[in-house]
């Protein structure tokens, strides 16, 4: 079952529970959804949010009082990186494109690109992130 919420031509809005799409685009178009407030048979889909629930199991993000330990957890997922993704250099936007579209060979890869180019990559939906930038050593 779905529920939508509907709308006539004077703005009236409210519900109406359907078994799916197909059954509402039927009863529309036979003229037999009314509006409940003035009877219009002009009834059409109102913008509606998704409901989202709740996950129950979340664990609640706890602060991090101690910068050394984001340091940490940085530098660990920086070396897991490039001791595990492909290098690419500056190809990197080439390169993710293509594997996204299917042209090349699915694989973890990093590299640079330009923020504009990356940016790009984000418009089209292309799964990418930055390397946090680290310093090669602690510095006091």
């Amino acid at each position: 079952m779905i529920k939508y919420n509907l709308q006539c031509a004077k703005e009236h809005v409210f519900e109406a529970w359907f078994d799916n799409i197909d059954s509402f685009e039927s009863q529309r178009e036979n003229g037999l959804l009314r509006c409940p407030s003035c009877n219009s048979a002009k009834v059409e889909r109102a913008i509606m949010a998704p409901a989202i629930p709740k996950k129950t199991n979340a664990r609640k993000a706890t602060p991090v009082s101690d910068p050394s330990s984001v340091m940490q957890m940085m530098q660990k997922m920086k070396k897991h990186v490039t001791e595990n993704f492909e290098y690419v250099g500056d190809q990197f936007a080439e390169e993710a494109r293509a594997i996204y579209y299917g042209e090349r060979e699915d694989r973890d890869i990093y590299g640079e690109t330009s923020i504009d180019d990356a940016q790009a990559l984000i418009e089209e939906g292309v799964p990418v992130a930055p390397l946090p930038i680290l310093p090669d050593r602690a510095k006091n």
